[in-house]
């Protein structure tokens, strides 16, 4: 999740960069920030949450609001004014999750192939450098005539490019983090970087990721309810007002583009195990739970909140939330993001 804001003059410092990890997150939740300032008193600041988090009462939205409260930024947006908001889920699985990337007709590029180097918080130099590689195999395929296959050169070029060193070096930065926990888990992938840079090699090899994200989730008994401060409207906002500044728009009359394989589940199943966690995972405020206090729960899916951000469809434990792509183009509009 991102913001983007207009600070006081006085507290812009610009090409200042801060990253963070852990707080408000617990040591089992994996995730941190970042903020940027730039140009004309400008401020961009955005906090990750790793999608194989356990506990179904955690909302990312309400930990980002949070994180803003922290010394270390508080005083950064005191005076200031939030411009824009937006959400998406990044791809961080790296090496080992790289996708079949070349498909008749097409290839998949840059984000969407999965080439983040997840610990410098990094993916613009890769698909960059996906999309020159890509590009030239288009030219020889071209040139040589060829017409309706497969762009196999370029599915066997990037792990030979810079690319393919570039996140073999990290490989397991993400597992042993999940894996572990924050504190031991980022100071073992410290350990392991520094082994496949200096020597070439790793002491646990290529790891797993584990399960799935939509997996992780654990039943709701097992954990307490978070208590979320509510929010003060000038340092920390809820999530239809921040739905208002991404500028999402669908047309009202359009079918709904998040689908349900069985529209019994979410009531039936994920209410009692899990206290739905939809309504929370999701960024914008998309789906509710309505008249459970009254004894008849339903759920409800606001689609036209939706900024597109794809987390219902990595997340939800029964993977019963199939997002489609909505008619007409509609979605967000961010400005300067």
């Amino acid at each position: 999740m991102k913001e983007l804001w207009q600070i006081a003059p006085e507290k812009h410092q610009p090409g200042l960069v801060q990253h963070t990890f852990g707080w408000p997150l617990d040591g089992r939740t994996g995730g941190g920030s970042f903020l940027y300032q730039f140009d004309d008193n400008l401020v961009a600041v955005g906090f990750v949450v790793h999608l194989n988090y356990e506990n179904p009462y955690l909302s990312p939205f309400e930990e980002f609001q949070r994180f803003k409260t922290h010394p270390l930024v508080r005083g950064t947006f005191e005076g200031g004014k939030r411009l824009a908001y937006g959400a998406r889920a990044l791809t961080e699985g790296g090496w080992q999750s790289v996708p079949k990337l070349a498909f008749p007709g097409g290839a998949l590029l840059g984000c969407a192939a999965g080439f983040m180097n997840v610990p410098r918080i990094k993916g613009s130099h890769n698909a960059m450098l996906s999309g020159i590689l890509a590009a030239e195999q288009v030219a020889a395929a071209l040139k040589s005539g060829r017409a309706n296959d497969e762009l196999a050169g370029y599915e066997a070029a990037w792990r030979s490019s810079a690319i393919g060193p570039d996140l073999w070096k990290v490989r397991n930065a993400k597992p042993l983090w999940s894996r572990f926990g924050t504190l031991l888990g980022i100071a073992l992938g410290g350990f392991d970087m520094w082994t496949n840079t200096l020597f070439g090699l790793s002491l646990f090899g290529t790891m797993k990721h584990g399960k799935a994200d939509y997996a992780s989730l654990e039943p709701a008994a097992k954990h307490k309810p978070i208590a979320y401060p509510k929010a003060d409207g000038v340092l920390t906002f809820d999530r239809l007002s921040s739905v208002f500044l991404s500028n999402t728009n669908h047309e009202e009359d359009q079918p709904v583009h998040l689908t349900l394989r069985d529209p019994d589940i979410p009531v039936d199943y994920d209410l009692p195990m899990y206290d739905e966690p939809a309504q929370r995972y999701c960024p914008a405020g998309v789906y509710e739970i309505v008249g459970q206090e009254e004894g008849n729960p339903r759920f409800v899916i606001n689609a036209q909140n939706c900024v597109h951000c794809k987390t219902c469809d990595i997340k939800d434990p029964t993977q019963n939330i199939v997002w489609v792509v909505p008619e007409g183009g509609g979605g967000p509009n961010y400005p300067n993001m």
